[in-house]
């Protein structure tokens, strides 16, 4: 049963992790195209 647990909380945790991660290049991907200073598509040279 302990092992059983511990194998559960270590799947949670790795659950959180990653959705960290995700989120972080999410809102990395966001700060980028705000950001951009030629938006894609302006004809810009």
């Amino acid at each position: 049963m302990k092992k059983f647990l511990l194998i559960a909380l270590a799947a949670v945790g790795g659950l959180f992790v990653y959705r960290q991660i995700q989120a972080g290049r999410a809102e990395e991907d966001l700060w980028t195209e705000a950001t951009d200073s030629v938006p894609a598509g302006s004809g810009a040279r």
